[in-house]
């Protein structure tokens, strides 16, 4: 049986949290889908995962330092369930309770501290609760906290999937 070691099991993460940011530059890029602000948290979000499962791989440790890289990359990966969740929530509501429209996240950066912009985003706007587009029923934010999800998960297990031999030999 062969053995997936951690660095090569980190060095998936990065790519499963790379190849998320591409869809995203794709469908902004390819398909002219502006992001709304939580869309850009939750790339930033992404971004952190992937920097962290990276310097995981890159890093290579062994003991608790396996289990330090992995908090990290699932801290990041929860910030952007959290953030993906309450999209999916925001496009939920009725059309009558979503939040009025907001000024674009580089209006808000320019007129506020960041520590306001981040609580405005957070709590969303109309631009938010608007779905663009969707896959088998499912939003792209209800999609994004899918991987967010799985990217929690396999950050949570990371540690151990590196201790155990695979069954895919």
């Amino acid at each position: 049986m062969t053995r997936f070691s951690f660095r090569r099991l980190s060095l998936v993460g990065f790519l499963l949290c790379v190849s998320g940011l591409a869809f995203a530059l794709v469908l902004q890029h390819g398909f002219g889908l502006e992001p709304c602000p939580m869309c850009i948290f939750q790339r930033v979000a992404m971004a952190a995962a992937g920097l962290c499962f990276l310097g995981a791989a890159i890093h290579a440790p062994t003991g608790r330092g396996r289990r330090i890289w992995s908090i990290l990359a699932l801290l990041g990966a929860l910030a952007g369930a959290g953030i993906a969740a309450r999209h999916v929530w925001l496009q939920g509501l009725p059309p009558g309770e979503a939040p009025a429209c907001g000024p674009t996240l580089d209006y808000l950066l320019g007129m506020l501290p960041v520590a306001e912009v981040v609580q405005m985003v957070l709590k969303g706007d109309g631009n938010c609760a608007k779905i663009d587009a969707a896959f088998l029923g499912i939003s792209l934010p209800g999609w994004t906290l899918v991987l967010f999800i799985f990217l929690s998960l396999y950050a949570l297990l990371l540690p151990s999937l590196a201790r155990r031999h695979s069954i895919f030999a």
